[in-house]
């Protein structure tokens, strides 16, 4: 299993493909278009702002191929940022694009009571436990989070699990073979290496 892991000079690269590889995949860090010609799946990671992403995908030219891979229901994962890409837009830097594949924006928590950002673990609410990410996982998987902003996809049918932070938030969409989450498995341990297996599966 060959996963394009997509580097695009920020992210937690290394704890991803190690992850990976722990779940018995060949996760190569990816920057050019033509890297991506053998790969099996992308994944892509992502820690930092919104529109710094976008335009580092642009630079490298892997945004178009991302985009028509996604289109094209290719196996894919996103992780935060890389989930929050798939939609049109997000507040944290409105007027930038985002890849399209989902009809949606990216929100930010309201400021409350409640620390922002929405750090540590926490247990996903509603999910769909029989298949796709979260198959096998009897019990209410505790998953570790850390963002201030969160998609809100207009086809509530996409989600996959919720979770209730200061308000409702889709913690992971699933759609085809493209799959996202708000969480990071690559720091939820055991649960997190389950559910990646589960994301290989799929492929």
């Amino acid at each position: 299993m060959k996963i394009a892991l997509i580097d695009y000079g920020s992210g937690n690269l290394r704890s991803v493909q190690k992850a990976l590889e722990a779940c018995g995949a060949e996760a190569s860090l990816v920057s050019t278009p033509d890297a991506l010609s053998n790969a099996d799946a992308i994944v892509v990671p992502g820690v930092g702002a919104f529109g710094d992403c976008a335009s580092n995908l642009a630079k490298t030219g892997l945004w178009d191929p991302i985009k028509s891979w996604v289109a094209a229901d290719r196996p894919y994962l996103g992780i935060c940022l890389g989930y929050q890409l798939l939609f049109e837009s997000s507040e944290e830097n409105p007027g930038v694009a985002g890849l399209g594949a989902f009809a949606g924006t990216v929100k930010r928590f309201p400021s409350g009571s409640e620390k922002i950002p929405h750090m540590g673990w926490q247990e996903l609410d509603e999910r769909t436990p029989d298949a796709g990410l979260y198959a096998g996982l009897t019990q209410p998987p505790s998953v570790y989070f850390v963002h201030s902003y969160f998609p809100a996809p207009a086809d509530s049918s996409l989600v996959s699990a919720t979770c209730d932070y200061i308000e409702p938030f889709a913690a992971s969409i699933s759609c085809g073979r493209v799959h996202a989450t708000q969480y990071h498995p690559e720091k939820s341990q055991s649960t997190g290496l389950a559910i990646l297996s589960n994301f290989l599966k799929s492929i």
